[in-house]
């Protein structure tokens, strides 16, 4: 999110418009170019100088390099995305990504992937998502997905109407009633898969949930399968 708002403020410097489709950003060439120098650059060295401040051996990756995340283009159908890149699981260079966390290096990825040289924007939530399906063969993995609301809402215009607790019927109901925000369909989308792939736990909600929901209180919004 801070990455996002980042990117839209220097896009409206530049001229460059962020134009949305049920929370997917459309990317074009001039938007590539932005997010490649937000995401890859600006923010992703912001977060990793935070890190190493704390004593956290981080490093600042896209999916380029080492090859960590193949992609391929999104095709063009009902929505022509432009350069975005779809990933699954076998994406991931999961032998380098877990060769890396056994080193004690903690991967800061910016949303970026690419395909034979050509960068691609990626759905933030997806890679997270994607990685974590792929580090759940090593690993028991909880999911946070982290964002400005404190969690999932049933009234976008009331923050005190999250959603506790939200399993996949529950889920489909709300969706066919079109209870949701189109901004938080990409993270419930994302939620549900790491769920049904193995991943142990996930959650949804803001960032100041991280250090609570590091025990067993849970805060936000927490995903099940049943």
């Amino acid at each position: 999110m801070v990455a996002e708002k980042i990117a839209t403020r220097l896009g409206d410097q530049l001229g460059i418009q962020s134009h949305y489709v049920k929370g997917r950003r459309i990317t074009d060439g001039p938007t590539l170019d932005l997010v490649t120098m937000v995401y890859g650059g600006l923010v992703n060295k912001q977060i990793v100088a935070a890190l190493q401040s704390h004593h956290c051996n981080a490093m600042g990756v896209t999916g380029a390099d080492g090859n960590l995340i193949k992609a391929k283009k999104r095709p063009v159908g009902e929505v022509d995305y432009g350069f975005v890149g779809d990933i699954t699981p076998d994406s991931v260079n999961s032998t380098l990504l877990y060769f890396l966390l056994k080193q004690n290096v903690i991967p800061v990825f910016a949303p970026l992937t690419h395909k034979n040289g050509m960068m691609l924007n990626t759905n933030a939530d997806t890679i997270a998502s994607v990685l974590a399906i792929s580090l759940s063969k090593h690993f028991d993995v909880r999911l946070i997905f982290c964002f400005e609301k404190q969690g999932v809402l049933l009234d976008v215009n009331k923050p005190d109407s999250v959603i506790r607790n939200l399993n996949f019927n529950l889920y489909n109901d709300l969706l066919t009633k079109g209870s949701f925000h189109d901004g938080i369909l990409p993270k419930l989308e994302n939620a549900f898969s790491a769920i049904q792939s193995g991943v142990k736990e996930v959650l949804i909600g803001e960032h100041t949930h991280l250090l609570a929901n590091t025990g067993y209180d849970t805060k936000g919004t927490l995903i099940t399968q049943a």
